[in-house]
């Protein structure tokens, strides 16, 4: 049985995308709560830092790309334990350049075991856990055999959302939903013309504003493949108008927000917020592994419907979740704050 450790400066690193990063501060949570007298950073891209900053476990936050050379940043900290949440073979040889004393990665890459002396054995492919839970694996080799339940995820992310004065007023005489149409790629997406047909529905109500959110060129794209949806009174398209910082206080600002899985949703789970994510049901893309994890967030999944989706971008099982469904959901969300007064 290995010993347990008493790391003194920690630094994890995550740097990938939004939603990944977002399930791996959980584990910042925790080693906050386990080492109180630590110091605990977090490396990670750039585009996700204003939001990384926003996780009050952290002490502070590297952006990779202005890390320099990173073994001899490495050797003027006083890091002890750095944990590769996202495998990274220059960082990894780095810190064994740097002579960082505990270096956690997984044992699936040949690279972790000429750089990291303390190697995680588990697949993520292969695994029935979440993604957030399986984050706590990579503390097995430092002596703490522990992964959370579901249901205790949300107490660990840690995430306040900034003040931003310049964002848009937000008529709070209705209820005010982010809709976060595209993905990057990064998972199936409910279609357009479903978000466009929920618009119609949710227009008949009059009491509910939908907020287009994604980047510029997202927006140009929903532009010219929706141009009915952006173009409903109900809606107000906001494509390429926030960063990263500004989107974190819009999201928590609104009353809810709608996507499929992609990094806001995640974002929008772990500040709290009431949030419904679109998935199919195919692992390892499903719910089981990458559902939003909030105390209001709430997952719509067809158990049948696939057969084969041949076209991940007009996915059967995303199409099988229909706008009525979603429209159900938001009409919830209507009730809780103009009837039962719930903020």
């Amino acid at each position: 049985m290995k010993t347990r450790l008493t790391p003194s400066h920690i630094l994890i690193c995550r740097t990938d995308n939004i939603g990944d990063v977002v399930l791996t501060l959980p584990l910042a949570g925790f080693l906050r709560q386990r080492f109180p007298a630590a110091r605990i950073g977090f490396l990670v891209r750039g585009y996700a830092a204003p939001m990384v900053r926003c996780c009050k476990a952290l002490d502070y936050v590297v952006e990779l790309e202005q890390l320099g050379d990173a073994a001899e940043e490495f050797s003027r900290s006083d890091v002890d334990t750095i944990i590769f949440a996202k495998p990274d073979k220059r960082l990894a040889r780095a810190a064994k350049k740097a002579g960082i004393r505990n270096r956690v990665g997984t044992s699936h890459r040949w690279f972790h075991w000429l750089t990291c002396n303390r190697l995680a054995h588990f697949s993520r492919v292969k695994s029935d856990l979440h993604e957030a839970q399986l984050n706590f694996k990579l503390l097995k080799p430092l002596g703490i055999d522990y992964v959370p339940a579901l249901q205790d995820i949300p107490a660990l992310y840690h995430l306040q959302a900034p003040d931003h004065p310049g964002l848009p007023a937000l008529p709070r005489e209705q209820l005010n939903i982010v809709i976060h149409p595209r993905s990057n790629g990064n998972g199936r997406e409910w279609p357009l013309r479903s978000f466009t047909d929920l618009a119609r529905l949710l227009q008949t109500q009059g009491k509910i504003r939908l907020w287009v959110t994604g980047s510029a060129g997202e927006g140009e794209w929903i532009a010219r493949h929706a141009p009915d949806l952006i173009g409903m009174p109900n809606v107000n398209n906001m494509c390429g108008r926030f960063g990263l910082d500004e989107l974190t206080a819009f999201i928590a600002a609104c009353d809810g927000l709608v996507a499929s899985g992609t990094g806001p949703l995640h974002l929008s789970a772990a500040l709290g917020q009431r949030t419904l994510g679109l998935f199919p049901p195919m692992r390892p893309i499903d719910p089981g592994r990458w559902g939003a994890l909030g105390a209001r967030a709430q997952v719509l999944v067809k158990p049948t419907g696939c057969d084969g989706c041949s076209d991940p971008a007009d996915c059967a099982c995303m199409r099988n979740i229909t706008p009525k469904d979603v429209a159900d959901v938001i009409d919830g969300w209507e009730k809780q704050v103009f009837h039962n007064g719930t903020p």
